[in-house]
């Protein structure tokens, strides 16, 4: 999911002009009680919690950044996460 931001910030400043010349994204993976989470539909169990920290570098104004930071939102791997998955594992004959 980092490079994947990463890439889609560089990909969207360079085609819109944004003097972007850095990006620094880290992550950081927990697992938390569904209970304590608010917006999550999952109200009981465990559940996989990303914290995603993003350093933009540049001459950038306040609305430059602001755009940039809806625009990680908008990467695929996030989308992919932060819908509903299904997973279907079959075994294939070798």
């Amino acid at each position: 999911m980092g490079s994947c931001t990463a890439i889609t910030l560089r990909m969207y400043a360079n085609r819109k002009g944004i003097p972007l010349t850095r990006v620094t994204i880290r992550l950081r993976h927990d697992r938390i009680h569904a209970e304590d989470c608010a917006k999550c539909e999952t109200e009981r169990g465990m559940l996989s919690r990303i914290t995603r920290e993003i350093s933009l570098e540049g001459d950038l104004d306040d609305d430059q950044r602001a755009k940039l930071m809806v625009i990680a939102d908008k990467c695929p791997v996030h989308r992919t996460l932060s819908s509903e998955i299904a997973i279907e594992t079959r075994e294939v004959a070798g």
